[in-house]
């Protein structure tokens, strides 16, 4: 990933509803959420949700799949570990290599 791309990707995650549902895709696992269960889940209207995820879709972050009638999103894991790698290439204040676990493994809070 280059840092024009890694600024759009960090961008898209700069904004806290994007960033949460970001969080809440992640935590989902590979088969993601549909899009009516990540607005009720963050509490925000389904047009607004639209743009959000659209914006996370566009940066890589997100990835839709249509199945009947409904939408569902889930993170890309692919994306999201072009940023990890970006964010652990270039940012060397961690000395060592930096472990990530796989997308969609509970994490602590």
């Amino acid at each position: 990933m280059d840092a024009p791309t890694a600024a759009t990707v960090f961008a898209a995650l700069s904004q806290p509803t994007r960033l949460e549902a970001f969080r809440l895709l992640v935590d989902a696992g590979p088969r993601g959420l549909a899009a009516g269960a990540v607005a009720e889940r963050l509490g925000v209207v389904a047009s607004t949700l639209s743009h959000h995820l659209s914006l996370l879709e566009r940066a890589g972050l997100v990835r839709t799949r249509r199945e009947g009638r409904f939408v569902y999103y889930a993170a890309d894991p692919t994306g999201t570990r072009r940023l990890l790698d970006f964010v652990t290439t270039t940012c060397q204040a961690v000395p060592g290599p930096v472990a990530v676990p796989p997308l969609g493994v509970a994490r602590a809070r």
